[in-house]
């Protein structure tokens, strides 16, 4: 980026943009501090990126948003304060495979839900939507933990799925077996985060409600084809613990599946799919390959449909619930 600057391309068109990039040691050479810290780590780096944005942030008025996957908005708002936190759910998809070149792989209509903790539609957050919409379209949500839990639900269906089994964000929803086991995965999300007190929002435009009927085996095969349907637009994506799989690096199961886990059991919820996700993330290790036969013990652990028939890639056919 220093030397040919940003390069786009992907649904979002091919672009070069001159950027002003920094290493985290060239800091220290801000001439001025920033107006808004966009904290876009990954979550186990929540807290020293807070500090570092904190430490160049405009006095008083300056803001932190938390531009993270997982749910991460009060481990910032510890750092940077609350009266100067705000969080943004990212509903695009891109990926990043070499140095400097981003790739949009969504045609979402939606691209950035930007609220305040307590649900206000402050002029800051609506200001921080403008912003935001010069990369795609924005908007203010009055439903920030809502928005929060949906997403999560999206990342804890597709990202370990990707991550053990190699497929992409189109096929763990297009392929029936990573399909299948998805469904069960988001309705312990959605019943773990109405437990907190957040009305869920929708998920992949499919009412959160939907889930929960499908895993007790009504409308399974409904909310099956609308998963599929919603994959359409996608073009070749990767969800980012597959990318973090295929680097090499650690990912964010804790703070995906994991934190799912940990709430329901506080909550008194049984979570026993993303139980699963996480105890076979965990085994792989950091540096591990993803392969398709790592969902074979996870699709044990799935509740059984009658008539399921898997291959050697785990891919299945059969749409005949017990």
């Amino acid at each position: 980026m220093k030397t040919r600057g940003l390069k786009l391309s992907g649904t979002c068109g091919e672009h070069l943009i001159p950027v002003k990039a920094l290493h985290i040691h060239e800091v220290q050479s801000l001439p001025a501090p920033f107006d808004a810290v966009f904290i876009a780590v990954k979550s186990y780096d929540t807290e020293w990126a807070t500090q570092l944005g904190l430490a160049n942030l405009k006095r008083p008025d300056g803001v932190v948003v938390d531009f993270q996957n997982g749910i991460n908005d009060e481990r910032v708002a510890v750092v940077a304060g609350r009266e100067r936190s705000l969080g943004c759910v990212i509903t695009i998809g891109a990926g990043m495979y070499e140095p400097g070149h981003a790739m949009r792989t969504d045609a979402g209509t939606i691209g950035f839900k930007i609220g305040e903790h307590d649900g206000a539609d402050s002029a800051r957050a609506r200001e921080l939507a403008r912003l935001l919409s010069d990369v795609a379209p924005a908007k203010v949500t009055t439903n920030l933990w809502g928005e929060r839990w949906s997403k999560l639900t999206v990342n804890c269906m597709a990202n370990p799925l990707a991550g053990l089994s190699g497929f992409g964000s189109a096929e763990v929803r297009t392929e029936p077996v990573p399909r299948r086991i998805a469904i069960h995965i988001a309705a312990e999300v959605i019943a773990v985060g109405r437990a907190a007190g957040h009305e869920v929002e929708p998920i992949y435009g499919i009412a959160p409600q939907r889930f929960l009927d499908a895993a007790a085996g009504r409308g399974f095969e409904a909310v099956e084809s609308d998963l599929a349907a919603s994959a359409r637009h996608l073009s070749g994506g990767r969800p980012s613990l597959l990318q973090d799989v295929l680097k090499g690096r650690r990912t964010e199961i804790d703070y995906l599946n994991g934190h799912v886990s940990d709430q329901g059991r506080k909550r008194g919820i049984k979570t026993p799919v993303n139980d699963a996700v996480v105890e076979l993330i965990r085994a792989h290790g950091v540096g591990a390959s993803a392969r398709t036969e790592d969902n074979h013990p996870l699709v044990e652990r799935a509740p059984r449909r009658r008539g399921v028939k898997t291959d050697a890639q785990g891919r299945a056919a059969a749409t005949r619930r017990e």
